[in-house]
């Protein structure tokens, strides 16, 4: 697998990787210039031209993906027959300084409703890098008209069209990917907290609604058979508390807010144990 195959390919996962690029050469090297492998944690692809520099920035790239503070990082290694490294000689005689760097997990949101407050938050979220994955059981609400606002996007945006069913594409979703359940009907909302807790392996789950609706929803959830450590999982009232008002802009802006907390938080967190799972 080529090294730009194998970005995209911890990206889908959310897995996290270094990207380790040849980028100067004095002398004599394996490959030149440009050359560039991916690093996880239990793989390597493409390659700088093997050996004990090869072997060396994958062992660096991997101390890296275990400090989630790790920056890009510059490596010098020397190629002679007077130089051992940890994996042994490599006698090209030339020198190599690599680039490492570290590509993280990405946040990965789903908003289920693609309504006013929905498009809203879709609209902030979209300047950001993540995935974000757009479902709504109206056809309408997920047109190319209705989400031209997004034709900027930094994030990459994924419309799922064919959710008869919204609850289905819970099943679909990138491991920890946090949802919002936030649709026009109240039974749909329901049966996505339910689906939605079901699910191992999700992040976060927000529902927008009163507290009426939420005692309403405890209970059927209750009856549903979800324990009270279950249906904690569920976060309602969704964004920040001080930012109160109703307009759909203001709520978005206060669940973006928090999410952005929360994946601030996440960026912090990752440790090799997880990253391996």
């Amino acid at each position: 697998m080529l090294w730009l195959e194998a970005v995209e390919r911890l990206r889908s996962r959310r897995e996290v990787g270094v990207l380790v690029t040849v980028v100067q050469v004095r002398g004599h090297s394996p490959r030149d210039a440009g050359a560039k492998m991916v690093v996880s944690w239990n793989n390597a692809w493409d390659s700088i031209g093997g050996g004990n520099l090869e072997a060396t920035a994958i062992d660096r790239a991997r101390e890296m993906m275990g400090d989630p503070a790790a920056g890009p990082t510059i490596v010098t290694t020397a190629l002679s027959d007077r130089t051992r490294g940890s994996h042994g000689v490599q006698c090209c005689g030339g020198e190599v300084t690599l680039l490492l760097e570290p590509l993280p997990v990405l946040p990965a949101v789903a908003i289920f409703g693609v309504g006013h407050v929905g498009l809203e938050l879709a609209r902030i979220l979209s300047r950001h890098d993540l995935d974000l994955h757009l479902i709504d059981s109206r056809p309408e609400q997920l047109t190319d008209e209705v989400l031209r606002v997004l034709d900027d996007a930094h994030a990459r945006v994924h419309p799922h069209h064919e959710s008869v069913l919204p609850e289905l594409v819970l099943s679909q979703l990138p491991p920890g990917a946090h949802v919002l359940v936030m649709t026009h009907d109240h039974a749909e909302d329901a049966a996505l907290c339910d689906a939605a807790l079901r699910i191992d392996g999700l992040g976060s789950i927000g529902l927008i609604g009163s507290r009426a609706k939420w005692i309403r929803f405890r209970t059927k959830l209750s009856e549903e058979g979800h324990d009270d450590a279950t249906i904690a999982r569920i976060t309602t009232p969704i964004g920040r508390p001080e930012l109160s008002g109703k307009e759909p802009a203001t709520i978005a802006v206060s669940v973006a807010a928090d999410l952005l907390q929360v994946f601030a938080r996440e960026a912090q967190s990752h440790s090799p144990s997880e990253a391996q799972q």
